[in-house]
């Protein structure tokens, strides 16, 4: 029984990473008729954090690193000049926020997607300027373009990420499409 319990939760688990993955590349030409909302409101980060809060670290990490990676070279969204911190930043976020939700456990959903969200959010930003600073762009990367970059012009992609994730990982577990965490 355990078994077979186990095999269905890995399925959905590649299954959920497999859609993720596809809306990494969906995602972004959808905003993309929006000028300059790649940037501003980050939509490939969505499908990202979806998936390491909902199929835990490792499927996390393959979807930041697959999305990305897949987007670019069907869309060419985010440009090759972008893509190598991009990685760096979504491979970060599934990753951080699959193992925050896993070690996280408050008693409360929406305190658990809060607190393993902003901490991946924040941690993901922090390596990727670090990455793009020590890196990608050394020399010519500073903290005030790192801050201007990661908080204050992707604020409103934020904001949008903070509101619509845990309401779609809430919502996913109450129509019982993915495992509840907490039985009332």
């Amino acid at each position: 029984m355990k078994t077979k319990l186990t095999s269905r939760l890995r399925v959905r688990s590649i299954v959920i990473a497999a859609l993720c993955t596809a809306l990494c590349v969906v995602l972004p030409i959808a905003f993309h008729s929006i000028p300059n909302a790649g940037s501003v409101l980050s939509p490939i980060h969505i499908p990202v954090l979806l998936c390491g809060l909902i199929c835990g670290p490792f499927w996390g990490l393959a979807c930041g690193i697959a999305g990305p990676l897949l987007s670019s070279v069907i869309t060419s969204m985010p440009a090759m000049a972008y893509l190598p911190p991009m990685l760096v930043e979504c491979a970060v976020y599934g990753l951080a926020a699959g193992a925050l939700m896993r070690f996280v456990r408050t008693g409360y959903l929406y305190a658990d997607l809060y607190i393993s969200l902003l901490t991946s959010m924040l941690f993901g930003r922090v390596v990727a300027g670090a990455a793009k600073a020590l890196i990608f762009a050394a020399g010519e990367y500073s903290f005030s373009v790192w801050a201007t970059a990661y908080f204050v012009t992707s604020l409103p992609g934020i904001v949008i990420h903070l509101i619509l994730i845990p309401t779609l990982v809430a919502a996913l577990q109450a129509a019982r499409l993915i495992e509840r965490r907490y039985e009332k």
